[in-house]
């Protein structure tokens, strides 16, 4: 089978203005980013705000491991098989990070014949909102720094700036730096950092905030650091919110692509689910629900991260219920689940696959919770056997969950036809959707019942230092707001080495912070970096281009 570039590379697109057409968006209502990519604009926003509101789909998945789940692949399958069966829906992503392109994880615009397009624009520069947001969070630092410069008339101890500066690629060298040093013109010497892009609060902020206002009250209200007798201090203080919502005011709009098959797709913003609340933007996931009958949207990494922050966080502030939720596993990760080794997972091993099973029962359990409607996607390998596929058939049954088969790598949406009925009968069924956790608990509380209600902890261990940070932040009055876990995606537990459906373990989390603007309190719990760093033998080192223009080594 051909790559990924190769086949997005052969694709034939229309222009986005057709496939923008189709959902209703009109030819004014555009920003054209060249013929195949563009933003909608506010006209479209504005003209749209009292429509009807489609059914929301969120696609989420089993624990992630190196033989791949396909979560973005079966989402894109899912949205191309519904345009197959004339269903009027759109599907709603979000943007990859340089990061993980560059670095080990490769792209995330699909994969097969299921893929965004144009995929390499998407996975590289594509329209700029993540540079925007870069510039806006350097933007804010820049003005801390030069303030304590210019004579501190806030009282900002230089020991105590949470404000990181960030940069949206993997480079574990500016995780701890020294900023300052040369002459005294060139500022204050201090302790400083970097987080990658999308674990910026400013990213959390695009795409929580409704409109270009809120934007910019937001933005205003992130902490930035404390004083010397321990006030807080905020953006709004420093004056320069405005300013970073003028870097953002084409960021803020939502980007309108295709399917290989055509599909509509709108693509925006893309905060990390490891270290940040891994969902797309409210602004995308409304401007598709007011175009169109059916939503397919995605949350990032497993159900233990993405589904629960897009549950507990995004459907809580937007004001959001979906009406269903795809579970994509396959019979290659819950075989290394069960013990195998990645060079191993594609030889039939039913037992493996027994003993690991236990990761999708696991998020079944959890995803039932929330009380919305399950059905699993089996994203189908063609390594795959009989008896393995028919355990995990068997144990949907046994959990009386629907399921269907996807082939949509390897077919398109002729792949995921009957997955994609599966989940219209889903989304059309009663369901109670409810946030796991109520704003009244305390901070403590809602960290201990994610613990153990969704990984399966049987204790909670705080830091000394993260507790004075709880108790900073309650004194705040700020107790009710939701919590974001950072935590490694590799397992339900805070340990990557613990696969399966671990138990008995202890969470540890080592740093609280607190996302004023966004609105959410940060919990980083055991190894997880909100810089990561490259691997030993980095994606960058295959990505290349021909003298023609043509690239390679894009996936």
């Amino acid at each position: 089978m051909k790559s990924d570039v190769e086949i997005a590379l052969e694709a034939k697109m229309l222009p986005i203005g057709e496939v923008a057409e189709r959902v209703g968006i009109t030819e004014d209502e555009l920003e054209y980013y060249g013929k195949y990519k563009a933003k909608i604009g506010v006209e479209c926003l504005e003209r749209i705000k009292d429509n009807k509101e489609g059914k929301l789909i969120l696609v989420t998945a089993i624990n992630p491991t190196p033989a791949g789940e396909g979560k973005t692949t079966t989402t894109i399958a899912i949205g191309q098989a519904l345009g197959k069966m004339g269903v009027n829906s759109i599907i709603a992503l979000r943007e990859p990070s340089l990061g993980p392109v560059f670095g080990i994880k490769g792209g995330a615009a699909g994969g097969g014949y299921s893929q965004v397009v144009p995929m390499e624009d998407i996975n590289l520069h594509f329209t700029g909102d993540f540079h925007a947001i870069t510039s806006a969070n350097n933007l804010l630092c820049a003005a801390i720094d030069n303030h304590i410069f210019q004579g501190n008339s806030l009282n900002i101890d230089p020991k105590r700036i949470i404000m990181k500066r960030v940069v949206d690629m993997n480079d574990r060298a500016l995780r701890n730096i020294i900023v300052g040093l040369g002459a005294r013109t060139d500022g204050v010497v201090r302790e400083d950092g970097f987080k990658i892009t999308v674990a910026s609060e400013v990213m959390a902020i695009l795409c929580l905030a409704e409109n270009l206002a809120d934007l910019k009250e937001k933005l205003g209200n992130i902490l930035v650091a404390y004083t010397y007798d321990m006030k807080p201090v905020y953006c709004r203080d420093l004056k320069v919110n405005g300013a970073m919502t003028v870097l953002l005011k084409d960021a803020i709009k939502p980007n309108i692509v295709q399917t290989l098959e055509n599909t509509p797709c709108i693509i925006h913003g893309g905060p990390f689910a490891n270290i940040a609340h891994g969902c797309n933007s409210v602004i995308a996931t409304k401007t598709a629900m007011k175009l169109c009958d059916y939503t397919i949207t995605e949350a990032g990494f497993g159900a233990d991260l993405g589904a629960e922050k897009f549950f507990d966080i995004k459907c809580r502030k937007a004001g959001l219920a979906p009406s269903a939720v795809v579970l994509v596993a396959t019979a290659r990760a819950l075989k290394y689940n069960g013990g195998v080794k990645k060079e191993d997972t594609s030889l039939e091993n039913v037992e493996a696959l027994k003993k690991g099973i236990v990761n999708l029962e696991a998020h079944i359990d959890n995803l039932k919770k929330f009380g919305v409607n399950i059905v699993v996607a089996i994203n189908h390998f063609y390594t795959d056997t009989d008896a393995e596929i028919q355990v995990i058939k068997d144990l949907c049954k046994e959990k009386n969950v629907e399921f269907a088969l996807s082939k949509g790598f390897a077919e398109g949406g002729d792949g995921a036809v009957e997955l994609a009925q599966k989940v219209i009968e889903a989304a059309n069924k009663p369901s109670d959707f409810k946030t796991l956790y109520d704003d009244k608990l305390s901070i403590k509380e809602k960290i201990n019942v994610i613990a153990k209600e969704i990984y399966g902890a049987s204790d909670v261990i705080i830091e000394s230092s993260a507790e004075k940070e709880i108790q900073k932040i309650t004194d705040m009055g700020l107790s009710h707001l939701p919590v974001c876990m950072a935590k490694t995606q590799y397992s339900l537990s805070d340990d990557q080495t613990l696969l399966g459906r671990p138990t008995g373990f202890t969470l540890n989390v080592r740093e609280i912070t607190l996302s004023a603007g966004a609105g959410f309190v940060v919990c980083i719990t055991g190894k997880i970096m909100t810089m990561p760093g490259l691997p030993k033998v980095p994606s960058a080192e295959i990505i290349d281009i021909d003298e023609n223009g043509v690239i390679k080594g894009l996936f």
